[in-house]
């Protein structure tokens, strides 16, 4: 292969309301919403690191915003590291009202060994908040 990839810049979440999973975002996982134009409009994306995700309303022309074959909310599984514990990732969900889905547990990410805590989004998808032990 001539080439290899270097990392992730952006995903996107087919979503049923752009406005409630941009507010859970921020709220449950510290994400930052910006609005930028496209070709077709104003978009919103949430930052992270230096990564985001735009969020796509599953209502858009898939035309004039091409996505994956199915525009679904609710099929990604998808997981975030931090380095917060997973108690104090668990205790902020609590308090937010999430239901935890599963953790903290162990699980293999791809630095290696890692405890995760799970939920999921308004639309059902799996989010994953992992943390590495400090090398």
């Amino acid at each position: 292969m001539s080439f290899s990839i270097d990392t992730l810049d952006h995903l996107v979440l087919n979503v049923a309301d752009v406005e409630v999973s941009a507010a859970w975002y921020a709220r449950m996982l510290g994400m930052r919403r910006a609005e930028f134009e496209s070709r077709t409009g104003t978009r919103v994306a949430m930052f992270y690191g230096n990564q985001k995700i735009n969020l796509r309303p599953v209502t858009a022309d898939t035309v004039a915003w091409f996505t994956g074959r199915e525009p679904v909310p609710g099929s990604a599984d998808l997981c975030f590291v931090t380095t917060a514990g997973p108690a104090e990732v668990k205790a902020h969900w609590l308090a937010q009202g999430v239901e935890i889905e599963a953790g903290p547990v162990e699980r293999d990410g791809a630095r290696g060994k890692m405890t995760s805590v799970y939920c999921r989004d308004p639309d059902g998808n799996l989010i994953e908040v992992a943390t590495y032990p400090h090398a």
